[in-house]
């Protein structure tokens, strides 16, 4: 995954529409390829870049229409981080942008709208290493294409933990003729997805998720919480229904994490792969 251009200082490169609407090819500019944003293994900037431009074809459907907000990590994972909604005054014409109304403020949000090669390696380049998505796509902001059930283990818990609740929740939509995706995190926990192939509100997902969570938690008391409080979560699985909100976003399918000192990604697995 080390990227020959990570040799140099400043590079350029041209990149293809990697997304459902062509784009034309074009440039990027890319500068201290060399800087090693992960201590562990050395990987570097020029590093994530390559990363990201190889796994586009993957990643763009997964963000196409939808407001991004970035995780950058100028000086690495050691470094100090910041989220980035809005984007940047010195983004280029071609970065695309989806401005949504402040919730509780006047004003709007131009969230980043990363619908091709170019403006993701663009991103990579900001040390944009986490890169997080909203439930909804543009123009349509209160519809969620999916609701989200987010698996964190408590202390004393783990993966393997995650992974037997990820199956309670999996049964539990499959008696109500839902199909569910898993995702690993890149963290520490599982990440689940239904699709939703009606029109539906956050305000309707919100409440079927929180309803599936205490029912679980009902059901499991040793083995699941849905309640935020880490007090009742030493291990335990807290189901996180809470990210079904047109306020929060989510870890995208594909992107890498700044959680450790090596990089991590966020990896759809199957029903087989956690068995």
């Amino acid at each position: 995954m080390k990227s020959p251009a990570a040799k140099r200082r400043r590079s350029k490169t041209e990149t293809d529409a990697s997304s459902p609407e062509a784009k034309p090819k074009r440039e990027v500019k890319f500068s201290n390829l060399t800087k090693v944003f992960f201590p562990k293994d050395g990987f570097t900037k020029g590093d994530l870049i390559r990363y990201y431009s190889d796994v586009a074809p993957f990643l763009l459907p997964h963000l196409h229409g939808r407001p991004v907000t970035l995780i950058r990590f100028p000086d690495g994972v050691n470094g100090e981080k910041f989220y980035e909604k809005n984007a940047p005054h010195f983004a280029p014409p071609w970065v695309k942008t989806i401005a949504v109304a402040r919730r509780h403020h006047e004003g709007k949000i131009n969230y980043l709208a990363i619908n091709d090669a170019s403006p993701l390696a663009w991103c990579a380049n900001l040390a944009a290493i986490e890169l997080h998505p909203f439930l909804h796509r543009a123009p349509k902001l209160d519809q969620p294409t999916h609701l989200a059930f987010d698996l964190d283990p408590g202390e004393g818990a783990t993966l393997v933990t995650c992974i037997r609740v990820a199956f309670l929740i999996k049964a539990m939509m499959d008696e109500l003729g839902l199909e569910v995706f898993p995702k690993v995190s890149g963290s520490k926990g599982l990440q689940l997805y239904v699709p939703l192939n009606t029109p539906v509100t956050y305000a309707a997902t919100s409440a079927f998720a929180k309803a599936v969570a205490e029912l679980l938690a009902q059901r499991e008391p040793k083995l699941v919480v849905s309640s935020m409080a880490k007090v009742h979560r030493r291990g335990r699985v807290l189901i996180d229904w809470s990210q079904n909100s047109g306020s929060k976003t989510t870890v995208a399918v594909y992107s890498v994490r700044g959680k450790r000192e090596e990089p991590f990604v966020s990896m759809p697995v199957t029903w087989a792969d956690l068995k």
